[in-house]
């Protein structure tokens, strides 16, 4: 066999096999961005945080075999230096060889302020998926309620609050009374959260971060049985990668804001702006990879933690096809002859 069709040979089997070949070296890029950001947590500067997150995640992915596509990142050409929408990512393959394209969405440092304040919840994410796997959100807010496996159908976008939460609850076998809501604490939620709590239900207020709260929604013992209200588009889809490997169920609706909005989603070939997205919608491949290292501690990672031989960081890696969803608990070593490993 020749090297050129042993290169073909090679880019079918990475085609047809996607999330084994690339889900272990995903889980480097979020790693190497999380211990930058972390190196930069609590000094105050957000921008700085983001920055060297970003920075982390474009030069590990370049070392990463693949034809990717960013299809969600840090904004347009225009005002990114790097991982902007329609940027390529990854190591070259050999001339001649046909090799599947990967489309990857990143969000090098969601929670920046929780970041540079040494808050909870700060992550490195991103989710990827084959060629078309993965919708290109425009950078606007979505109306989102994500639950976990047990309440699939049993929230309706356009419902009362209360009757969510009615039906989450019967879902659950428990009163409303014991459902913990997760909500962005924001001005424009002042009416939902007064909703929920009029209905008798709990709320968990969150600075930042719904991504990982959307997360945490969908995985059984977290204590969070929902989240509601708006946030952004391009999570959402990243969110919804997530969603589909744990099983949960999403709802989105993209809030349009103004000509110039509805302008850029015409563009971007959105026509229906009153659609209403499950996570089938948003992330819609037949084979879809989430990784996510977490910063600070958080609800399902711990944060990075250097010590005097390493760095140890907490991650969660999943895939959809082949049904897997690992924690990783990794120790990454310094150089030199007398460096120990400690189990604790």
């Amino acid at each position: 066999m020749s090297t050129s069709e042993r290169d073909q040979v090679k880019a079918k089997s990475f085609g047809e096999n996607l999330e084994s070949d690339l889900a272990l070296e995903l889980l480097r890029v979020v790693e190497n961005a999380a211990i930058a950001s972390a190196r930069t947590m609590g000094q105050g500067d957000r921008k700085y945080a983001d920055h060297v997150a970003t920075e982390a995640m474009r030069q590990t992915m370049d070392t990463v075999p693949m034809n990717g596509t960013i299809v969600i990142g840090e904004g347009e050409r225009d005002e990114a230096p790097m991982l902007y929408i329609g940027e390529k990512v990854g190591a070259r393959f050999p001339d001649g060889a046909n090799v599947p394209g990967v489309d990857i969405a990143v969000d090098p440092l969601e929670g920046t302020n929780l970041c540079a304040t040494g808050a909870p919840g700060a992550i490195t994410v991103l989710a990827a998926s084959e060629t078309g796997g993965l919708l290109n959100a425009p950078d606007c807010y979505m109306e989102k309620i994500v639950v976990g496996p047990d309440c699939k159908d049993a929230v309706e976008m356009d419902a009362p609050v209360e009757h969510n939460l009615r039906n989450i609850a019967k879902r659950l076998g428990r009163d409303v009374e014991d459902l913990v809501v997760m909500v962005l604490e924001r001005e424009r939620h002042e009416k939902l959260i007064a909703d929920i709590r009029a209905a008798g239900a709990r709320i968990k207020l969150i600075g930042d971060g719904d991504l990982s709260a959307g997360i945490a929604a969908a995985v059984i013992g977290t204590g969070v049985h929902a989240v509601m209200g708006s946030g952004g588009a391009p999570e959402g889809v990243i969110t919804a990668a997530a969603i589909r490997c744990l099983n949960g169920y999403m709802l989105g609706r993209l809030v349009v804001n103004g000509p110039e909005q509805e302008e850029r989603m015409a563009r971007m070939g959105i026509t229906d702006k009153k659609r209403i997205y499950e996570a089938e919608d948003l992330a819609p491949g037949k084979q879809l990879i989430f990784a996510s290292t977490g910063v600070t501690d958080g609800a399902l990672m711990k944060g990075v933690r250097f010590f005097g031989e390493g760095i140890r960081t907490s991650s969660v890696i999943m895939t959809l096809r082949t049904g897997k969803v690992r924690f990783i608990d990794s120790i990454h070593l310094d150089k030199g002859p007398d460096i120990k490993v400690r189990f604790s």
